[in-house]
């Protein structure tokens, strides 16, 4: 999948892609952090760990945006010219998976605490959902860097079977979880459901490419845009919308603490 050669325009759309998600989750986690005290204690741990994802998903694109500046470069002056794969290095994937490994499963667990169910409950379904989430990640990178069509079908199967088993979870077994939250937040938590799997279902898209014999410098490219845009909604806008929820909430359950922080709001105003 990784191309030759890519044109002027190709190199750019990647680099400042590359460069977005960096600055989206950069100041995601600071804005996160900034407006911890805006909520309830008890919803600040969900949101410490968007802060966790947001960070790491930025350390391993800044490994990525280096990656891909010492991976492909020009001779032509001004670097308006052509940019081909610089000898003794290659652009590495991994390093999409390792960032995966981590903050997929801490995705869901940004979820979990925001619902701020009963102990049992929660520890119930963090039991289901973390280990099948790094399973799925864990049995997708062995095909994700093989060139055997027939080992990347394979553990693109395996892969699946977590995935499957992760939206029965979120869909079936949570449902009975949304139906205790204050209405005010109901309808968004399920959608969060929905913004996760359509977030998540460009992956295997990209995956499956090469399967499909789709190549070439402008897939290869589609590729990193697709995978750029959906970290930025599954990591960013996902720890907005959770802020929100646990900022909702923590209104709903503490009118003093709804009051205080009107009044501050509208000192700040004037």
């Amino acid at each position: 999948m990784i191309p030759d050669i890519l044109s002027h325009g190709q190199y750019s759309t990647v680099y400042n892609f590359l460069s977005l998600v960096i600055a989206s989750q950069l100041f995601t986690a600071l804005f996160l952090l900034i407006s911890l005290p805006r909520i309830l204690p008890r919803y600040r741990q969900g949101i410490t760990v968007a802060i966790m994802v947001c960070g790491i998903a930025a350390y391993h694109y800044f490994r990525i945006f280096d990656n891909f500046k010492e991976s492909f470069v020009t001779k032509s002056v001004g670097g308006t010219g052509d940019y081909s794969q610089a000898a003794g290095t290659s652009f590495n994937e991994g390093y999409r998976y390792v960032d995966w490994l981590l903050t997929v499963p801490l995705l869901l667990v940004e979820l979990i605490a925001v619902l701020a169910l009963a102990q049992k409950v929660q520890s119930g379904l963090l039991m289901r959902l973390v280990p099948a989430s790094a399973l799925m990640i864990i049995l997708g990178y062995p095909g994700e860097i093989s060139n055997d069509n027939g080992l990347r079908g394979l553990f693109g199967l395996l892969s699946s079977i977590p995935f499957a088993y992760i939206l029965y979870v979120l869909f079936v077994q949570l449902s009975k979880s949304l139906s205790v939250q204050p209405v005010s937040v109901r309808r968004t938590l399920g959608n969060l459901r929905w913004l996760l799997l359509l977030s998540w279902g460009v992956y295997p898209i990209a995956y499956l490419l090469p399967l499909l014999n789709v190549g070439g410098a402008d897939a290869w490219v589609s590729k990193q845009v697709g995978y750029s845009i959906a970290d930025i909604v599954s990591k960013c806008v996902y720890a907005l919308i959770i802020f929100g929820v646990a900022k909702a909430k923590s209104y709903e359950e503490n009118s003093a603490f709804a009051l205080a922080e009107s009044i501050e709001v509208a000192t700040a105003s004037k």
